[in-house]
């Protein structure tokens, strides 16, 4: 699994520290709704500790949790490309520890420095084909025991 401690440690110290200038640590209660889905992106973490629910809307129920983020992960993904918009939710599951960066002043650092644009892009574009695996699977586990019974109601 690709992280983004991996990210900061692919990246060479002066640009790991050209990336750190634009971030600070922050802390979210067990419980704290970090970011709604359709609200504007402007900001990503890298969890040092605890762990995130990654969640999408469903009309009329509850939110669905789609992945569940720990140690080590990118929280955020939506800030790197237009609009700009965060397409899940994100709520601390237990007390998080993370690293918050200003996701404006990256996008000017990845613009201005190549190495450190191909790591972010890479480490972002790896996050996101991970929960794309992770919502797929959770919808076929959350979905096969309904497909396998109408089917039995179909066979009789």
């Amino acid at each position: 699994m690709t992280t983004t401690r991996t990210l900061l440690n692919e990246l060479a110290p002066e640009a790991r520290d050209r990336l750190l200038e634009h971030a600070r640590p922050v802390r979210f209660p067990a419980g704290t709704r970090i970011f709604r889905e359709r609200q504007h992106a402007d900001r990503f973490w890298i969890i040092e500790t605890g762990r995130v629910e990654l969640d999408m809307h469903v009309p009329g129920r509850r939110n669905a949790v789609v992945d569940t983020l720990a140690s080590g992960a990118l929280l955020g993904c939506s800030w790197l490309m237009p609009p700009h918009i965060w397409h899940l939710g994100a709520t601390a599951s237990t007390e998080v520890h993370a690293l918050e960066f200003d996701a404006q002043a990256v996008r000017e650092l990845c613009t201005e420095d190549a190495a450190v644009g191909e790591a972010v892009f890479a480490c972002v574009a790896a996050a996101m084909a991970r929960r794309l695996l992770s919502a797929r699977d959770r919808l076929l586990h959350d979905l096969m025991p309904r497909i396998a019974a109408e089917s039995l109601a179909y066979a009789r």
